[in-house]
């Protein structure tokens, strides 16, 4: 699986508050969360962000609450991927379990700036910066993850096996 997709890029620790908010956690759906994803530390993000857009971060990404809003409101908005220098636990298992694809490279970090164009083969697991010429490496996912992220999440991925299986 290719993504391809123009940074927007943040510091440290950005919290699950930050991503989204806590005054729109009565909303459940991606596209109403996605009007306001990372609106308090980038308040034109949602306006201006495209499908297929790529987070880049520093450490501690998704701290925090453990809810699954901030990962699904990053999802919503377009964003094809995000990549940290670390994820806290609880968000790394929620954007596997709704789908998004998040990968850790702290070198593609330190390399790569807001407006900079990457494209990540999530198999391989590498990052290619497509404005500098240089690639990283980044943790692949193992193959049962990456049949849960093409699936759209883990619940379209078990339908699909209990499907198969004559469930």
């Amino acid at each position: 699986m290719r993504l391809r997709g123009k940074v927007w890029k943040y510091g440290d620790n950005v919290d699950t508050d930050a991503i989204i908010p806590a005054r729109y956690l009565n909303e459940s759906s991606a596209e109403a969360l996605s009007a306001h994803c990372m609106e308090d530390i980038d308040p034109g993000f949602a306006s201006a962000v495209r499908e297929g857009d790529i987070i880049v971060a520093g450490e501690n990404f998704g701290c925090g609450s453990s809810r699954e809003h901030a990962p699904l409101s990053i999802k919503g908005a377009g964003v094809s991927c995000v990549i940290a220098v670390s994820f806290a636990r609880i968000f790394y298992r929620n954007a596997i379990n709704i789908g998004l694809p998040i990968l850790e490279s702290s070198q593609a970090v330190a390399e790569t700036e807001a407006g900079h164009v990457l494209e990540v083969d999530l198999e391989r697991g590498e990052v290619r910066n497509l404005t500098t010429g240089r690639s990283y490496r980044a943790v692949p996912y193992p193959e049962f993850m990456l049949e849960i992220i093409a699936a759209g999440g883990l619940i379209p991925y078990t339908r699909r096996r209990i499907e198969m299986e004559g469930g």
